[in-house]
């Protein structure tokens, strides 16, 4: 049963919404939080999804949801009545994953939801990617720079100064990259 936390941003009353989430199976939380405690209360309730209803997102509820998005980042639907163009760009740059204009029927809610959540698993995948990729280059990059200094210092070749790297690595039980920081930090230090 997913967990689902309403945030409310407008002055109307969401028990029409809770109902609607309760009657397709989610377990609605009971903290409402307002845009303001967003982080606080997700990082305590930890809920699955995250619906906000607004007539139009403020800047502080978008400011809250990008805090939210990069310290406890859940999929957002968000239900709402403006389909300004700019304003879509910055709630999707904000972390909302599902943009919804013209309120919700019932009927929707489950497909929308779901939704979210596919998108937001593909892109958990593609950031966890990316940073892998990252993470490879500049290990790269760091054994690439203390090849160079091996070469340069010992007068190797390039495949010598990988092999010494690589028989370090094997010796210290460490990843390359380790040995090539702790090479690269040394020459730093001797100058």
């Amino acid at each position: 049963m997913l967990r689902i936390l309403l945030v409310n941003d407008t002055d109307k009353p969401i028990a029409e919404m809770r109902q609607a989430l309760a009657q397709q199976g989610y377990e609605v939380l009971n903290a409402v939080a307002t845009p303001h405690a967003l982080l606080k209360v997700v990082e305590g309730e930890r809920p699955d999804v995250v619906i906000i209803d607004t007539e139009s997102p403020s800047r502080d509820t978008l400011e809250q949801l990008a805090v939210m998005s990069s310290a406890a980042p859940r999929p957002v639907v968000m239900f709402t009545h403006d389909a300004d163009q700019q304003l879509i760009r910055a709630a999707v740059g904000a972390g909302v994953t599902a943009y919804v204009v013209d309120g919700l029927s019932a009927e929707r809610l489950a497909p929308v939801i779901e939704v979210a959540l596919a998108r937001f698993a593909e892109e958990t995948r593609l950031r966890s990617r990316l940073a892998e990729v990252e993470q490879q280059l500049a290990d790269r990059k760091l054994i690439d720079r203390a090849k160079g200094v091996l070469m340069d210092k010992r007068s190797m070749s390039e495949a010598q100064a990988y092999e010494t790297l690589r028989n370090q690595a094997m010796k210290q039980g460490s990843r390359l990259a380790d040995v090539a920081r702790q090479i690269i930090a040394m020459a730093d230090l001797l100058g």
